[in-house]
This record gives C-alpha cells, structure tokens and sequence, in this order.
C-alpha cells in the first residue's frame, strides 16, 4: 500500500498547457475515482502518474519518495487498461505470468501468485484459455489478475468498464469494489461516468479542463458542490437549473444577495405537498416500474425533469405544478459558484 502526493503538476502539449498546477493527495488505502467529460485530463493524470506520460513540471511522490525520473517499470504500480490489452497468441496462464517472467521471478512465487489471483478473481477454470475464447467480463477479470500479481504499491484503472454491457458494468464495479476492500491497497480509476464514481470512491476527484474543480466524499460532492459544473456533473438525472424568472415571488424573496440561478435536483421535486413551485409543461414521460421521469419545460422554456418514486398517470402535454423544499435547493452567482 502506498499514499500518492501530487503537487503543482504541470503538462503542456506544446504551447498548449493541458493540465493546470494538480494538487492532490491519495491516502494509503484509498479508493480515488478522476472523473470529467471528455477531454478534461483525467486519463492524461493517470498516464503521469503512472510513468507513461512525460510531465512538464510539479512533482509526483510515492510515499514520500519524489518518481519523477524514475521509469514506468520502476515505480512499483500496475495499469489496467479500457482495451484489457492481452496478448491474444497466449492463455490466460501465460498473460498472467508474462510480466514476472521478464522480472526472473522464482517460477514457483509467479505459480503461487498466479494461483492466488486466479481464485481470486474466480478465473481458475479458464486458465488454459485464449483471450479470443473469453467474454468481456472474463478479460476484465484476466487484465485486472495481471495487475494482481505483481502485487503493486497502487493499482491504476482507465475506464476498464466501458467496453462492457450495462448489466455487467454494475455486477463488475461491485466485485471491484469488494476487491479493493479485500486487497486493501492504494487504487486511482478513471471514469467518466460519475454513477461509477458515486457507487465506487472513498474520495472523488471532478476534473474540467486540466483544473480540479472539487476533491470530496461522494456524498459531499451530492450535497455541497463548489459550483454549478460539479452540481450539474455529480447526480442522475443531472441537476435542473432555472434563472430566477420561473419562481413564485414567495421563493424568489428566499434567493441570497447576489443568486442569479437555482438548481434543484430532479429527486428533490414532487408533484404533490408544499413548499416552492415550479409551473411546467410534460413533454414526455419515463415509466420504469418502481419509478418514473417526468420531463417537460418552464413557461420560459427552460428545460425540468422530475423523478417520483412512483408510477404516474401524467400524460405528454399535460400542465403541472412541481413543488420542492427551498432548504434542498442549490444557488449560484453569475460566476457559477455555489452561495453557501
């Protein structure tokens, strides 16, 4: 296990600086999770962190000891990729085993550890399999058994999911997660499915455009963003916002000095109770048994979901009033950032 310390981190491509001063510290032990749209530098972090992308200042620290110059191979950390990254001609035996025979490791410690991780990982019966022979889930399982073995300082994980269905998705982020809580090492993954991130972390990291915008606990990112991007980033369905406009006179005397927006979250309205209003338009509705999405627009045409933990009778083109507690609502200054 491992604590990761970044500081002042720099990258350019360039003239175009592509990532901005990281500060972050990665306990020993912990679950980090990067997240961001596309393009916002997370799989760029990870690729610095782990040797495979030069930096162009700022230091990185492996406990306590500066990896700046030191290689890829020698930092003591171990890489899953989106891709698995398997070598095809070889079983699963022979993947598993690649990397410690190139270190000369005893052939009796890489049968152990092998042995160890297949049983782990549930991977025993296909061992003497190709890659070509498994399916997506089964080379997951292979490419994070690679890492296993050579019982790395801090796991690193890019978006090792998204080439998987959704149903295994969640089974396989789950047995990630227990994993990580048996093995108990240092683990930093890179996402942009923030469903991933909220299920997952012990700590998040949301990233926009080479900046860190907010470092926290799942939930605190949920109920206390910095600004307007976390706010409409972290929760699905995404925040509604709302310009003032739309607002009862009663909950727009509420707003603090300087609010020019509202964000409400989709679960924290209803259609029924008190509190403030909202007067919308369905456009469509979502059925999905336990629950139900309502969608349609303000008088103003600005863009409002509902989700009720119910089934519905609303019908498109139907006019309702969405009620929801002032005290859950969201404020923002016309720089985006939460009013506390």
């Amino acid at each position: 296990m491992a604590e990761l310390e970044i500081r002042e981190l720099v990258k350019f491509y360039g003239s175009v600086k592509a990532m901005n001063e990281i500060d972050l510290t990665v306990d020993d032990g912990e679950f980090c999770v990067l997240v961001g749209p596309s393009g916002c530098g997370k799989s760029t972090l990870l690729r610095m962190i782990a040797g495979l992308e030069e930096i162009s200042g700022g230091t990185i620290a492996i406990d306590g000891d500066v990896v700046n110059d030191i290689s890829a191979a020698g930092r003591g950390l171990a890489m899953v990729f989106q891709s698995y990254a398997l070598y095809p001609h070889m079983s699963v035996r022979q993947n598993l085993a690649f990397g410690l025979e190139n270190l000369k490791m005893d052939p009796v410690e890489i049968d152990k550890r092998i042995a160890d991780a297949a049983k782990l990982l549930r991977i025993d019966d296909y061992l003497h399999r190709k890659p070509g022979q498994l399916s997506g889930g089964q080379k997951q399982r292979v490419a994070i058994g690679r890492a296993i073995v050579r019982e790395p300082k801090i796991y690193l994980f890019d978006e090792p999911l998204s080439n998987l269905d959704a149903e295994l998705r969640v089974a396989t982020r789950v047995e990630l997660k227990a994993l990580h809580k048996r093995l108990g090492n240092t683990m930093v993954y890179v996402t942009h499915d923030q469903v991933e991130a909220m299920t997952m972390a012990d700590k998040i990291v949301v990233m926009r455009a080479g900046f860190i915008e907010q470092v926290g606990k799942p939930l605190d990112l949920y109920n206390a963003p910095n600004n307007k991007f976390v706010a409409g980033f972290i929760g699905s369905p995404a925040m509604n916002f709302f310009d003032l406009a739309p607002l009862t006179d009663d909950m727009s005397a509420l707003s603090p000095k300087g609010a020019v927006a509202l964000g409400v979250r989709p679960e924290h309205l209803s259609i029924d109770g008190q509190g403030a209003t909202i007067a919308m338009t369905v456009s469509h509705v979502e059925q999905l048994g336990s629950d139900s999405f309502v969608y349609g627009a303000t008088a103003d045409g600005q863009p409002l979901s509902v989700k009720l933990n119910h089934q519905t009778d609303i019908v498109a083109g139907q006019t309702m009033t969405a009620y929801f507690d002032p005290k859950l609502a969201h404020w923002f200054d016309a720089d985006d950032q939460t009013i506390r």
